[in-house]
């Protein structure tokens, strides 16, 4: 669990670089006072001075930059090896949050994969201070047409099958009343196994969500269905089209109505492999092995093989298509933020995250844009006004690195020490926790 934090303690960082998160440029040899938890003043190293009593510790050769909030993850199902629905419960969900956080992520949001009470209480604990770990939104359980929700059989009947429009605006009313933070909609036809979630119903879905005063999240594959998402109302897509590359018109009208956009690289970027690349190996296989247990990174390094030299260049090709839409997106000035979709089966938290950041400033966004879109867009979306950059005012929730992202963003990994409201999280108490429930 996360250390409680030390509101009495005032403290001065020197040295770091500091990236605040928000696109401006980093702080050479900055300084920022942290003060109760909250950041209080942020300049250059001699230009911040420390009240009498004050802390100071030296950060130079150090990085800085604001913690991660990953928007799309599933949590609770994944239990060593095993990926299944008695594995969803309180100690699943906590583990995936201990590991979220002790890989630097603060923030995750669960998209529509949860059943029952749980999510929602664990929700309650952290707000009252109970509960650490990465802080956890809900949207609950997610809606679709019959068929159509999540598509592994671990999943099944978790989604609510939607057939008219009075079901729908139903469905939306008894999930808003549990106060979701999210409504999340499959909208495609899973792969030729279901119907669409026809316009109508989807319109009705969101005109409710938004009458009650929350956001729809969609799953979407084909183009056409984004056009008529975007056009409806939808605030954000979990997926980008990968039918067809986004043409002009629909990365126009997504910027024009600020809808938020998660690029899930990661997920399907493995297809393109024969097998793992040689530097995630070395991380997977270094460092991540000491919060991941061997036998996921097994199952994750396996996933990247097994297929020919034929399959991956066409898996390449349709993963291209994805590369592009996400280049013009960035060009255009969408509101892309970091979502992993992490927590599927053998996509482990902390995981997913790092890798996801590799792929987008692959796909063509600058290292600076990956790291705005992970943590002052996501906290924006999740309207967190105390988090994400790192400035006056602001919740000290930041990570300390050995190296510069800026330089190349896989240094996002490269973590030394992880800071949540100004208190210094025990990742070695963390580490023992998830070794003690692989």
């Amino acid at each position: 669990m996360m250390a409680a934090p030390a509101f009495a303690q005032t403290t001065l960082y020197e040295g770091a670089r500091l990236i605040p998160g928000d696109g401006k440029p980093a702080i050479e040899r900055s300084a920022f006072l942290v003060e109760n938890g909250t950041i209080t003043r942020v300049g250059r190293q001699g230009d911040v001075k420390a009240p009498a009593g004050a802390a100071r510790v030296d950060l130079t050769g150090k990085t800085v930059m604001p913690a991660l909030i990953d928007i799309h993850t599933h949590t609770g199902f994944q239990k060593g090896a095993t990926y299944r629905p008695e594995n969803y419960s309180r100690e699943t969900i906590v583990d995936d949050l201990n590991r979220a956080l002790y890989f630097g992520v603060s923030t995750v949001v669960s998209e529509g994969i949860d059943p029952g009470e749980v999510a929602f209480r664990i929700r309650d604990d952290q707000a009252a201070g109970t509960l650490g770990g990465a802080r956890l939104f809900t949207a609950g359980r997610g809606m679709g047409a019959p068929n159509a929700g999540p598509g592994a059989d671990t999943y099944r009947g978790i989604a609510y099958d939607v057939t008219t429009e009075e079901e729908a605006r139903r469905d939306v009313r008894e999930v808003t009343a549990r106060k979701v933070d999210f409504i999340k909609i499959w909208v495609d036809d899973r792969n030729g196994r279901a119907p669409e979630l026809s316009p109508p119903l989807y319109r009705a879905i969101i005109d409710e969500a938004h009458r009650h005063g929350v956001r729809v999240n969609a799953h979407v594959f084909y183009l056409a269905d984004a056009k008529g998402l975007v056009a409806a109302g939808i605030d954000g897509f979990t997926h980008m089209a990968r039918d067809k590359e986004m043409d002009d018109e629909v990365v126009q009208a997504i910027v024009k109505r600020g809808v938020v956009v998660m690029p899930t690289l990661q997920s399907t970027e493995r297809g393109r492999n024969t097998g793992m690349p040689p530097p995630l190996a070395a991380w997977l296989n270094g460092p991540a092995r000491e919060a991941i247990p061997p036998e996921i990174i097994a199952r994750v390094q396996a996933a990247y093989g097994g297929r020919t030299a034929a399959q991956a260049a066409a898996a390449r090709e349709r993963y291209a298509i994805l590369q592009r839409s996400l280049a013009k997106l960035s060009a255009a000035g969408a509101r892309i933020v970091l979502g992993g979709d992490t927590g599927l089966q053998d996509d482990p938290f902390g995981f997913a995250e790092h890798r996801e950041l590799e792929l987008m400033v692959d796909a063509g966004m600058t290292p600076m844009q990956a790291i705005v879109a992970a943590t002052s867009r996501g906290a924006e979306y999740l309207r967190l006004r105390k988090t994400g950059t790192l400035a006056a005012g602001k919740s000290a929730d930041f990570l300390v690195l050995d190296a510069n992202p800026l330089d190349d963003i896989v240094n996002t990994r490269r973590i030394a020490r992880i800071f949540v409201s100004g208190a210094e999280v025990d990742r070695n108490s963390l580490r023992a926790g998830l070794n003690a429930t692989k």
